[in-house]
């Protein structure tokens, strides 16, 4: 069976084979270990750790007198093709910025490569800048742009997918909250399933999780869902709503309606519409029960799911013969489990003690999930170059080319740093969390609040001169943190990758898509894979071939 993909797609694995893949992943792995060191750095850090010194000397006179725009063009930008150097480079400044670009899977749909990085909003907002003009009302209430521009993209897709898998339900995990609303007569009610999805137990307890729904349909429809504070709660805890819903095989707007954010940095507030499904077969079942409550095959959607959720849920895609395709979304790297660090921050345990033999072991962490992967020197990659990964690189090139006051923030925070340190020498990156409009105050008054959040005097004496001195070189630490910066896509480049690499070695042929606008929505990658019906994965009799889609992608 194909995916139909729309030609001016431009889909970066369909050129791969599993051999251009496993040598993709040795150059990405060899090229971020020779630059763990800028990947793995604190900008809060440049002043106490002189990270300004640790690179190469010849890099340093041709790097600090950059301009905020000569940063965005010469540096970070991809696209950029007109560069003018103010000087000279080293030619190992410019192999390392050619190789960080080359290296990375391109971010944005081939018809919209000719935009300028850091340009806003799609044109579907050109209009109203909150309202889609491609989504009826129901699609856009409490729901952030950012968000319908989304569900719009994916929902479109999912629902293509079950066209072409023959499903007529869809699951989707890490969807937030659920609610009441009118949906057209044709379908059936929506279920929502509020759950901790434990990364450790088998599919088999995945599906047992999705059978609350009465055998019969006849468990009411699921009335208003909690409130955002308290679902806010829920997904901290480590708690994923998981949602079945119709793919309304009539009706493309009814595949929008199921997606929801899961993403750690935005609130989710969309509504879902999605129909029940039906139980999986137990064991104390009636005969004439069972021959009516097998469970039906479905497609498995997560959009932005955090952390290890999108590895678990691949995982479930891979081994259960219910699920027929996947749209993967990832988000939040730096939650990812992995063997040098196991539980990273932010990740909440799973309330239930684990049963015998549901034991974490090195297959099952989030990174690396392939064999391939997991056996090339130097694939690790540190909470820092995971969490630096997440960061919106347009966004960035964004401020620069505006000269934004918004860069200041990193220079201020590296001050504070310093004084912190001189205090309380073991005090070392204390979470201060974000000041508001922390880039229009003076810096006396920024340290002061800071000092508080950690615990320190507020009124603490600071040395005017040395506070002087350091603002003077914002313009270093901008150019440091940029390239940082530059090393991002590299690495979630590797990290997706990585999956790709394990659907392969599971049969499994899958397409990346660059599905949202990157300017718009940063964590823009969907990973596309399908299965042919009733094929766990010790029982491929092929594999899955993926074409072309109808065209939504460059809409």
């Amino acid at each position: 069976m194909s995916v139909n993909l729309s030609p001016d797609v431009e889909m970066f694995t369909s050129s791969l084979s599993a051999e251009q893949a496993r040598e993709l992943a040795k150059r990405l792995t060899t090229f971020l270990s020779q630059y763990s060191h800028l990947s793995d750095s604190y900008i809060i850090e440049f002043f106490t750790e002189d990270l300004w010194h640790t690179l190469p000397n010849s890099w340093q006179p041709v790097l600090q007198g950059l301009s905020y725009p000569q940063i965005a063009d010469l540096l970070l930008d991809a696209t950029h093709g007109d560069r003018r150097y103010p000087s000279v480079w080293p030619l190992s400044l410019l192999a390392f910025r050619a190789t960080a670009h080359a290296l990375a899977f391109p971010r944005e749909c081939r018809r919209e490569r000719g935009r300028a990085a850091g340009s806003v909003k799609p044109e579907e907002f050109l209009e109203n800048q909150s309202q889609s003009s491609l989504l009826g009302h129901i699609f856009r209430k409490h729901v952030k742009p950012k968000k319908q521009h989304e569900i719009r993209k994916l929902g479109t897709l999912v629902k293509q997918i079950c066209d072409q898998t023959d499903c007529n339900r869809v699951v989707d995990v890490g969807s937030g909250q659920s609610g009441s609303y009118p949906v057209p007569v044709s379908q059936s009610s929506p279920r929502h399933v509020a759950g901790w999805l434990n990364p450790k137990a088998s599919w088999e307890t995945f599906i047992k999780q999705l059978s609350t729904a009465d055998c019969d349909s006849k468990v009411p429809p699921t009335p208003s869902g909690p409130s955002k504070k308290r679902l806010r709660g829920c997904e901290l805890q480590g708690c994923s709503p998981v949602v079945q819903t119709s793919s309304s095989r009539g009706s493309t707007d009814s595949g929008l309606r199921s997606q929801h954010n899961n993403e750690s940095e935005e609130e989710s507030s969309a509504e879902n519409c999605c129909s029940c499904v039906q139980p999986v077969r137990q064991e104390d079942a009636r005969p004439e029960e069972n021959s009516r409550c097998r469970y039906p095959d479905f497609v498995l959607t997560g959009l932005h799911a955090c952390g290890d959720l999108s590895a678990t849920l691949l995982r479930h895609f891979v081994k259960c013969p219910h699920v027929r395709g996947i749209t993967s979304v990832a988000c939040c790297y730096m939650k990812i489990t992995t063997k040098e660090n196991p539980t990273p921050p932010g990740l909440v345990e799973c309330p239930a003690p684990p049963t015998p033999g549901q034991e974490l072991v090195s297959s099952e962490f989030g990174y690396p999930m392939s064999s391939w992967v997991r056996g090339l020197p130097g694939h690790q990659l540190s909470y820092k170059a995971r969490e630096g990964s997440c960061h919106a690189i347009e966004d960035y090139i964004r401020r620069l080319r505006e000269e934004s006051e918004l860069l200041r923030t990193h220079c201020y925070r590296a001050t504070l740093e310093t004084f912190i340190r001189d205090t309380r020498p073991d005090l070392r990156r204390a979470g201060i969390q974000t000041i508001k409009k922390a880039h229009l105050l003076p810096f006396t008054e920024y340290a002061r609040l800071g000092l508080a959040r950690v615990g320190l005097p507020p009124e603490l004496p600071l040395d005017p001169e040395r506070v002087e001195a350091m603002l003077k070189l914002q313009g270093r630490v901008v150019v440091y943190f940029s390239l940082a910066l530059l090393l991002a896509p590299v690495v979630e480049t590797l990290v997706l990758l990585d999956r790709i690499i394990y659907l392969q070695e599971n049969g499994v042929v899958s397409r990346l898509i660059p599905l949202f606008d990157p300017n718009f929505s940063p964590r823009n990658f969907v990973l596309v894979a399908l299965k042919a019906r009733g094929s766990p994965k010790s029982n491929y009799t092929s594999r899955s071939s993926l074409g072309k889609v109808t065209p939504i992608f460059g809409e």
